[in-house]
């Protein structure tokens, strides 16, 4: 159910023009809607604005936003849109410029994922002091990662279970798992993580091919780099290998066996999430993906 707070154009030209008086709002469109946020592209005189307006019950995911950004801000400002107010469950943001990658098709995948790698590697120079989900804070923080990917591995495995996965597949899962979670306690430190840093979420310039910036920090954690960039991986390099040369030549080493442990986990966490909410277009080549990942 869509429980988004529904907010008139009117009101949104309120909430800007009170925030930066003498703003001149020549349109207001509404680009998404759904249960956590509507966003709306202001387009005024001069650079345009993007307003999300919460939920109210989803007003925690606005300071973790705002939170999110604020961590970014020093290492990435003019890669990331810009906090320009935060009101009653609305924040304004500058917009970046630039078309969502997965929009396009480059002339050279692998330069274009350098500077996703390159990007990546930037964020992740903003240590965390633990282990956990971000909000505002690390919630249930642990000290090290074996501890704290021992816990995310366990709550997937038993909702695999409950949502009626496949048992020989869950096995298989598990032995995979205990065979290679050695290789959690050679990541040290933890770092901020997009943890959707997919071609969805990553802005090009279609003249020049520079990647402008990213967006969506709404499911940033604080964990070992690697499970991000397994995620990018799996959500959109996929074995395409100028994408995944691409990525090693921006970001660097990219330890082959915990990186495909990390993919393992990130596509058991869709699965659930695809079968919780009954989408099931996707479960099959899902479980292949992870029948294949966890082979001998």
């Amino acid at each position: 159910m869509d429980t988004t707070r529904s907010v008139e154009p009117v009101d949104i030209a309120r909430v800007v023009t009170d925030a930066r008086p003498g703003t001149d709002i020549v349109e207001i469109v509404e680009r998404t809607g759904g249960q956590l946020s509507t966003v709306y592209e202001v387009r005024t005189d001069s650079d345009p604005l993007i307003v999300k307006v919460y939920a109210p019950e989803w007003a925690w995911k606005q300071a973790k936003e705002v939170h999110v950004y604020g961590l970014l801000e020093q290492e990435l400002s003019g890669s990331i849109p810009r906090v320009v107010h935060v009101g009653d469950s609305v924040t304004i943001l500058t917009k970046l410029d630039g078309v969502p990658l997965s929009e396009l098709e480059p002339p050279d995948w692998r330069a274009t994922y350098t500077q996703l790698g390159q990007l990546l590697a930037r964020i992740h120079r903003i240590g965390q002091p633990e282990y956990g989900y971000l909000t505002d804070q690390i919630l249930d923080p642990l000290p090290d990662n074996e501890q704290y990917m021992d816990r995310q591995f366990a709550k997937k495995m038993s909702e695999f279970e409950q949502l009626g996965g496949d048992a020989k597949l869950q096995a298989k899962i598990a032995a995979y798992v205990a065979q290679h979670r050695h290789l959690f306690a050679d990541n040290e430190a933890a770092v901020l993580c997009h943890n959707d840093f997919h071609e969805g979420n990553v802005l090009v310039d279609p003249d020049t091919w520079r990647v402008t910036g990213f967006i969506d920090v709404e499911n940033a954690i604080a964990a070992d780099p690697l499970i991000d960039i397994a995620k990018t991986i799996q959500y959109s390099a996929h074995d395409n290998a100028e994408k995944l040369a691409g990525l090693a030549d921006g970001y660097g080493d990219l330890p082959a066996e915990r990186t495909d442990l990390y993919r393992l986990y990130h596509s058991l966490e869709l699965w659930d999430w695809f079968q919780s909410i009954g989408e099931t277009t996707y479960l099959d080549s899902i479980a292949r993906d992870m029948e294949q990942l966890v082979a001998p």
